[in-house]
């Protein structure tokens, strides 16, 4: 991962050219989380993107918007790491929904996930533009296509700004949309709450999980919710089959603490903990939940709380 400057006096973090491009900092790093899938690689592209702003700022000779200069290069500091990776994913774009069987956990080493991010604190950001599904449809997308959406369709950029960023034609980028919305299209991404979740709804959540009350649950889930633990590739379809899995294979999760934290692609999120046999609570899960109608319609479990919890302010161990 990039080390991101330190505001050492005289350094470069101090220089009034840094300090106004780092002010684009935030806005960067959703872009290229929507570009790479990941906030891991979101923050090395947008420290990459910055240190070579600065290295070049003289020159800049100020044609074009210091903003649109920066996610140019932004854009070429993606398109490259993207021509080195594999394209992330989730399990739902592997294959159809599994059985709740213990047999059925798989580690796939071939696949890159789709990874959470914590929504930037100082950036208006739309939500259903950061979604976990819709970052996934997005990484079907040939990179210069991805790029061409999230510039006109996400930030609402002119086809005619969008081509002069991509250094190309008006129609090749209008062409470029065409297909990526067929692509989006075709992707069915499920329709969720886009307003402010019922607060009270994921109150009476977390009291039924810690409970593993089964009766509060049901009356929160939709009967077609679904879920996953990545980096395991099964998921599941329906509330019976969640249920199933819940108080059977995952009965380990019974007596769970559950932490909510800040949202995560503009949903609701909570650190889940498990009994440690040693004392306290060890940590087992950034959970990510999406609402549909009022009901939870879906769960992400994501397992990988080494390098998630420290992203999301999450304690190493709870007593």
């Amino acid at each position: 991962m990039a080390v991101r400057f330190t505001p050492v006096e005289g350094s470069v973090a101090f220089s009034p050219a840094f300090g106004e491009l780092e002010q684009h900092r935030s806005e960067l790093t959703a872009y290229c989380y929507r570009m790479l899938g990941s906030p891991f690689d979101a923050e090395d592209a947008v420290q990459d993107t910055l240190v070579r702003a600065w290295r070049n700022i003289d020159r800049f000779e100020g044609r074009a918007a210091l903003k649109s200069w920066l996610y140019k290069i932004a854009t070429n500091v993606c398109l490259d790491m993207l021509k080195a990776g594999r394209r992330r994913a989730r399990p739902m774009d592997l294959g159809p929904a599994q059985e709740p069987l213990f047999e059925n956990l798989n580690v796939p080493t071939e696949v890159t996930w789709i990874e959470p991010m914590p929504d930037p604190a100082d950036a208006a950001v739309e939500h259903e533009t950061i979604r976990l599904a819709f970052v996934a449809a997005l990484q079907h997308l040939p990179p210069r296509q991805r790029a061409a959406l999230i510039l006109c369709e996400v930030l609402r950029w002119q086809a005619t700004e969008a081509a002069e960023l991509l250094d190309t034609s008006v129609a090749s980028v209008n062409s470029a949309l065409q297909r990526a919305r067929a692509t989006l299209a075709d992707a069915n991404v499920r329709e969720v709450d886009t307003a402010d979740v019922d607060a009270a709804l994921l109150e009476r959540y977390v009291a039924a999980f810690e409970a593993y009350d089964i009766d509060l649950l049901t009356e929160l889930l939709r009967e077609d919710a679904i879920q996953s633990m990545p980096p395991f590739d099964m998921w599941l379809a329906g509330r019976d089959d969640i249920f199933t899995w819940w108080f059977g294979p995952g009965i380990a999760c019974e007596g769970s603490r559950v932490v909510p934290v800040r949202t995560a692609n503009g949903s609701p999120a909570f650190g889940q903990y498990k009994i440690d046999p040693e004392g306290g609570y060890t940590p087992w899960a950034l959970q990510v939940l999406e609402t549909s109608g009022g009901r939870i319609s879906e769960l992400t479990f994501f397992l990988d709380t080494e390098r998630l919890f420290p992203l999301f302010g999450l304690p190493e161990h709870l007593e």
